[in-house]
């Protein structure tokens, strides 16, 4: 089966009532369970951003305090599964500066994660490159934005 444009669902879900499209959002949360976060975020945390970035640096917290530090093999597949972690709940909210404030967040606990990345070339790597994306994403924010991040950024480096 071939998925239809954007563009054609919107048509159709514009046609349909309120307790079809009811209809078809439940079916849609109980189908997978990414599309059942997203409906959570949209329904009860897209209002209060704070929160939401509160719980997520919990959430990070407590996977940092679960790694297992017997390898960097081990440490390293952890640090990726936070890291995609993170970038499906910036997907959610789509706030620029929720990606920078997450993404700063990460990279101080992987800088101050014992036994330190800098003997493992994959973990540096990986740092490095969070960076250049937070870099990247703190220059198309407001001015103001701009120089508290860069702060940031520079306890970093």
């Amino acid at each position: 089966m071939k998925a239809v444009k954007v563009s054609e669902i919107k048509k159709d879900l514009t046609s349909k009532t309120q307790p079809e499209l009811l209809h078809l959002c439940l079916h849609l949360a109980k189908f997978k369970k990414e599309n059942k976060e997203l409906l959570t975020y949209l329904l009860f945390e897209a209002d209060d951003e704070a929160s939401f970035i509160q719980s997520i640096k919990e959430e990070v917290d407590e996977q940092f305090s679960e790694i297992n530090t017997s390898s960097y093999y081990f440490i390293k597949k952890s640090m990726r599964k936070i890291l995609r972690n993170i970038k499906k709940h910036i997907r959610y909210s789509k706030n620029k500066e929720t990606e920078v404030e997450l993404l700063i967040y990460y990279c101080s606990k992987l800088n101050s994660f014992s036994p330190s990345i800098s003997r493992n070339t994959a973990l540096v790597n990986l740092y490095q490159r969070q960076l250049v994306s937070i870099r990247k994403t703190v220059s198309s924010l407001h001015e103001d934005l701009q120089y508290d991040f860069g702060l940031l950024l520079e306890e970093l480096n």
